[in-house]
């Protein structure tokens, strides 16, 4: 698919542990959808978790159990959030731990996560940046974008979305054309697929 044509979704989520498999749940979700420069669908929604979130985590994000404890619980959202995610081109920053919590919050709504082409900004920044640290709010930082709000849903996935604007000029410059010659970018350590234009 030319990177041209391509509905690109970018994804955040909070949650209240480190993994769906000890029990953690997403407890905030945020979602962009872009096609080229134009920007036509945003997505916000705590979500009910139904179940405590712990003290530290809270540190992390701010969410308390009283935020959400009147929210609507992932199942109730799923229908909205797939329509919104199916057929397009998820971005994430480190989708090794957002993929998974989406995944298995579907499973238990009854849904399946679609299959889609998914692109990883950490990857890029790991394998193609020059960073002191590849943490969301820190790349944004060096790249001169406000991280105000980090680990929230909502400007975590608009510094996502900006960090892949700033690989994506530097990919198409070096050549890219399709979500194809993305996808083998992140697993290349160095830019030898396309010479400087």
């Amino acid at each position: 698919m030319l990177i041209s044509d391509a509905v690109f979704c970018f994804l955040d989520i909070e949650t209240t542990g480190l993994s769906p498999g000890t029990g953690g749940k997403i407890c905030e979700i945020a979602l962009i959808k872009k096609k080229g420069d134009d920007i036509f669908a945003t997505y916000n929604q705590l979500v009910n978790p139904g179940c405590q979130i712990p003290e530290n985590i809270i540190k992390i994000h701010g969410i308390t159990n009283e935020m959400v404890s009147c929210e609507p619980k992932f199942e109730a959202v799923a229908p909205d959030v797939l329509a919104l995610i199916d057929e397009t081109v998820l971005v994430c920053h480190n989708a090794e731990f957002d993929v998974p919590f989406m995944a298995y919050e579907f499973y238990l709504a009854g849904l399946k996560m679609p299959e889609v082409e998914i692109l990883d900004t950490l990857k890029f920044s790991r394998r193609h940046g020059n960073f002191e640290s590849n943490k969301l709010g820190e790349v944004a930082r060096a790249l001169g974008y406000s991280s105000s709000g980090w680990h929230r849903a909502m400007n975590d996935t608009g510094m996502t979305e900006r960090i892949f604007s700033h690989f994506l000029a530097k990919f198409q410059k070096r050549g890219a054309v399709t979500v194809e010659d993305l996808v083998k970018l992140q697993y290349s350590k160095k830019d030898e697929c396309y010479e400087e234009k």
